[in-house]
């Protein structure tokens, strides 16, 4: 997999995710608003009496009065209860649209035919008082706010506001929730209420009341949108004795919104500021069911409440019975009657108590998201998904902590739930591409280096495949030319079966050895080898494993005449030592994928790499299996290794010394090495300088220091320096010997 697919695809994700929240689909908004919820139940709002209570129309109540709807004279006299206990302002979670039919003039004549004097009925009924009026009577003794109802259904009932609207910035009504009709009440109960509220709660998609609007608009057809507001509002604003609200909407200060229209900023009742969202709803700061804020209606129609409970009191009158269907879900109450919400948002306005979700809160979490998800993509194919990891964890536990500590200090609601959601989707499909790029990357590494390295290289490689450079390099490395001698005479003697399998009998334990000394084969080519060291993995000792896997190939080669051996005789034939020999040289090559499109292979090319070759070449004009340049031998510290001579091989201007590999630290610490060492050195000393009687006298020495060895470099030297004596030495005699073979 490419690395540009590491990037490319998470970009995109995140792309998509910054483009799903700014959106803001409805299951991003559902789990925020239940994260949202989670933290109410956590932590939820510590209930104070702020002055606000309900008078519940309860199932008790129902039980000692009567079933609802009461007779508007119990209502009146329920108010005028409450008037009497010294509560401040009243407001009904109820709309009464229907005259009271259990007033006397309608009630009355439904008791008699058809035929009945109406003059009897205006001496007995029509002088009764009218329950309407005497509820009328009652309201108006008291700043009372009554409900309306806003509905989908368009209407043609009337709406006048008891209190004045002002406004700043744009125009709220283009960001209230609209509604065609309205039920009203009574016009008599309408013009004696102080207060006209809206008692609709609006729920969110899942049923829930978690934002209450402070406002509605009323939008009749051919009409202009008229201002409604909220049952809590209208109660708050009479408790204030405040004849109107002041409405903060966007560009109220035209350097705060640029020009953008993003809905209503806060509202002013009286003294308070209230902070809604843009559509003008306050947060429900919800403190679940308390007891000390609702008393049941009968206790307070009885004589049974208490003034110090009502005195100077916002009292709402609702209902919790089951049968009146007025039951509502809140964060922290799946059964709480409606009223609740009211009575809840009033008290959050007198306490000041608010839970607001800011404006720049959407832009947060969006930058949050753009630079977690930036970070991650880019560290991820760098750092790798474990310390990323890390990353992550803190990122996102970072996020869910101030989102905490906001709310909890500050009341302030910041969603750090879809980001992190997102960013971990970003982390976990990032995690899976670096996976799969290195998955794929280790079987590209198998199946390049799998047939000439170690299986244990080939494991390091794949773990770590940056060490790893295919696209071709510069390394100091060391290089083996490998051959049997004489191969051409010894494959005449066998078939093609018993030559295929005398070369594998023959290459598998060389490869093993080579590839155990941390060597790369580069090629076999019939019967010879060709290895190097120091790529692709690292191997500050690639010449002394080079040298040591040269002397364990000649140790091996050994065993394996042995073998050849015990079968030969067994199949009747002569015997025959198989001798290889091998080249070795250090130096800067080369290395990387080479050959064509449709073919490539790793391998190493350059100068040394050819000295390499034609050092192995020489092994038999030596007489030594192994033959190595001058630069391996400087780095072969304590190894035994003989110099051979000066030489110009062919293809290279500038000649090099060449030595012999005798053996490891233990043979360079055997006298006789020590003894043929010195005296090949003295000998040479003298040859190069052109003194024959002298190299002469140290060749002898060395045939007796080696004791019947080397034979063939002996033979070799007396040889040159017979030719020499009865030939005229060149001007420019350096003791130079020009290969003559490659």
């Amino acid at each position: 997999m490419a690395v540009r697919t590491t990037w490319l695809i998470p970009a995109a994700i995140l792309l998509l995710a910054l483009a799903a929240r700014y959106a803001d689909f409805r299951p991003i908004e559902r789990a925020r608003l239940a994260l949202f919820d989670e933290y109410q139940r956590l932590s939820p709002a510590q209930y104070e009496d702020a002055g606000v209570r309900i008078v519940d129309l309860d199932d008790e109540s129902l039980s000692h009065i009567g079933q609802w709807p009461w007779p508007r004279t119990q209502v009146a006299a329920l108010v005028d209860r409450l008037a009497e206990l010294g509560a401040a302002v009243i407001a009904f979670d109820i709309v009464f649209a229907e005259p009271d039919r259990t007033s006397p003039q309608r009630l009355i004549p439904g008791w008699f035919s058809g035929n009945t004097p109406k003059s009897l009925l205006d001496e007995f009924v029509y002088r009764l008082p009218d329950h309407d009026d005497v509820f009328a009577k009652a309201i108006a003794r008291i700043p009372t706010v009554i409900g309306v109802v806003l509905t989908g259904d368009p209407t043609s009932q009337p709406f006048t506001a008891k209190g004045g609207i002002a406004q700043a910035g744009d125009d709220p009504r283009l960001f209230l929730t609209p509604f065609p009709g309205i039920v009203s009440n009574l016009p008599p109960l309408t013009k004696a209420a102080r207060g006209l509220g809206s008692i609709n709660t609006d729920t969110e998609f899942d049923g829930t009341i978690r934002r209450v609007p402070l406002f509605y608009a009323l939008q009749k057809k051919g009409s202009t949108a008229e201002i409604v507001p909220s049952l809590a509002a209208e109660a708050v604003r009479l408790a204030f004795e405040a004849n109107g609200y002041i409405i903060k909407s966007s560009n109220a200060n035209k350097l705060a919104a640029f020009g953008q229209s993003y809905g209503i900023n806060s509202v002013k009742i009286g003294d308070r500021i209230v902070p809604t969202d843009g559509q003008g709803r306050l947060w429900l700061h919800d403190t679940g069911p308390i007891a000390a804020r609702t008393i049941p209606a009968w206790q307070v129609l009885e004589g049974k409440a208490k003034e110090e409970d009502l005195k100077g009191t916002i009292v709402f009158v609702g209902t919790s019975a089951a049968g009146l269907r007025d039951l509502r879900v809140t964060p922290l109450d799946p059964v709480a009657p409606g009223v609740v919400a009211h009575a809840r948002i009033a008290e959050q306005i007198v306490l000041e108590d608010f839970l607001d979700r800011p404006a720049l809160a959407d832009f947060a979490e969006l930058l949050y998201l753009f630079v977690f998800g930036v970070v991650l993509v880019v560290l991820l194919p760098r750092w790798g998904p474990f310390a990323c990891a890390a990353i992550a964890v803190v990122g996102i536990a970072a996020a869910f902590a101030a989102s905490w500590f906001a709310y909890v200090r500050h009341g302030m609601l910041v969603d750090p739930l879809y980001p992190s959601l997102a960013a971990l989707t970003l982390y976990l499909a990032s995690s899976l591409l670096v996976f799969l790029r290195t998955e794929s990357e280790r079987k590209r590494v198998r199946d390049q280096f799998g047939q000439y390295l170690a299986p244990a290289l080939v494991e390091r490689l794949a773990r770590d495949p940056a060490q790893l450079k295919l696209g071709g390099e510069t390394r100091d490395m060391t290089v083996l030319f490998c051959d049997i001698r004489d191969f051409t005479s010894i494959s005449e003697t066998m078939d093609a079966a018993a030559l295929i399998h005398f070369i594998n009998r023959f290459l598998t334990p060389m490869t093993n050895i080579i590839t155990a000394r941390s060597g790369t084969i580069d090629k076999y080519m019939g019967d010879a080898i060709m290895a190097f060291w120091n790529a692709p993995l690292d191997d500050p000792d690639h010449a002394p494993n080079a040298a040591r896997a040269s002397l364990e190939m000649l140790a091996e080669l050994e065993k394996l005449n042995v073998a050849w051996a015990e079968d030969a005789k067994a199949q009747g034939r002569e015997p025959r030592k198989i001798a290889i020999g091998i080249g070795l040289n250090s130096g800067p090559c080369s290395v990387g994928n080479m050959g064509s499109d449709l073919r490539k292979s790793y391998s190493v090319i350059g100068d040394d790499v050819n000295l390499a070759s034609r050092l192995e070449g020489q092994s038999k004009t030596y007489g030594f299996p192994i033959v190595i340049g001058e630069n391996t031998r400087a780095r072969l510290d304590g190894f035994a290794a003989l110099e051979l001579d000066l030489l110009r091989v062919k293809g290279k201007q500038r000649p090099v010394r060449v030595f012999a590999l005798l053996g490891d630290e233990k043979v360079a610490d055997e006298v006789w090495f020590r003894a043929i060492s010195e005296a090949q050195a003295a000998m040479l000393k003298s040859y190069r300088a052109g003194d024959w009687a002298r190299a002469s006298a140290l060749l002898s020495l060395c045939r007796r220091a080696s004791e019947g060895r080397f034979q063939t470099l002996w033979k070799l030297y007396e040889d040159r320096i017979a030719e020499l004596r009865a030939a005229a030495l060149p001007a420019d005699w350096d003791g130079v010997t020009v290969a003559r073979q490659k």
